[in-house]
């Protein structure tokens, strides 16, 4: 099998819809054949209230369809199908994207050219065409507790934090020309089957947020390349999942933090554990607050 497209879904029905139809007429000029013969596409529906799962099963029969009684996260709904994925090749994609004509083609060719690449990830583009800052570089602990606490907008671009910010963002590149980087948004993500081989699935340790950075991390150790191409492109309707359960994802993404931190930055300072733990998730509730309250004024 050339290639094995993985979809995790949760309540996003009709972008769902919008995905697997430009999915489907890439792989069908990416094949040669309506038959989708060396190609096979997983979706996972984490128990979608929205009838996600009875949609696909209707409308795009061609698809290995998992529905889920639970919802189980990002990175366990990805790792069910990376199970049963037979690809040389692994695309992570979200429901929330569609595919613009050629993307796969180009990124499949990109490993070609550059065989220590283990991971490639396209230009993502907002709904209305612009281009989407997709890559950060990985994250440290201090940064990323000011950038959740909002203490980085403080800082001047011109100071010393600020340009670390900017940095660490990206903010000085617009996304317009082909590099290595260190982390890409999971949003479309091309992935070596070589590369899983060698550093394994997804940490379902984290439920949602920061799994794709923990890989890109491991890859990244293990001395692969990751790269970015604006040559394929692919639209991404940033958050649609996300804002569903925005109180949720607040909780998420501090603790997909502390893991991230615990696993690969804590070394031998054990006594910090309960420190980092308990102010990461103080400033969540603080964030959670500040969330509720601008709900109930606006």
């Amino acid at each position: 099998m050339l290639l094995s497209v993985i979809v995790v879904s949760w309540n996003t029905r009709e972008l769902l819809r919008a995905c697997l139809t430009s999915l489907k007429q890439e792989l069908v000029s990416l094949t040669g054949s309506s038959e989708l013969k060396d190609v096979e596409v997983f979706v996972v529906d984490n128990a979608s209230a929205d009838q996600s799962a009875e949609m696909v099963a209707e409308a795009h029969p061609w698809v290995r369809l998992t529905a889920n009684a639970d919802n189980r996260g990002f990175a366990a709904g990805n790792n069910q199908a990376l199970a049963d994925a037979t690809g040389q090749f692994v695309l992570l994609l979200n429901p929330d994207t569609e595919i613009i004509p050629g993307a796969l083609k180009t990124l499949l060719q990109f490993f070609d050219s550059h065989p220590k690449a283990g991971v490639v990830a396209p230009q993502l583009l907002n709904t209305d065409g612009s281009i989407q800052r997709s890559c950060r570089a990985f994250p440290t602990f201090l940064g990323m507790v000011f950038e959740l606490i909002g203490l980085s907008r403080m800082f001047p671009a011109g100071s010393s934090y600020g340009q670390k910010f900017r940095e660490y963002k990206m903010l000085d590149w617009n996304h317009d020309d082909e590099r290595q980087v260190d982390q890409p948004e999971g949003a479309c993500l091309m992935i070596k089957r070589q590369l899983l081989d060698e550093i394994g699935p997804l940490d379902e340790g984290f439920f949602m947020l920061f799994e794709e950075v923990d890989w890109c991390f491991r890859a990244k150790k293990a001395g692969w390349e990751i790269w970015f191409t604006p040559r394929a492109q692919v639209v991404h309707h940033y958050g649609q999942s996300i804002k569903q359960v925005k109180v949720r994802m607040i909780l998420s993404s501090h603790r997909g933090l502390y893991r991230f931190w615990h696993k690969h930055y804590r070394g031998n300072r054990w006594w910090l554990d309960g420190i980092a733990y308990s102010g990461l998730m103080a400033l969540a509730y603080v964030r959670i607050a500040a969330y509720r309250l601008r709900a109930m004024v606006s």
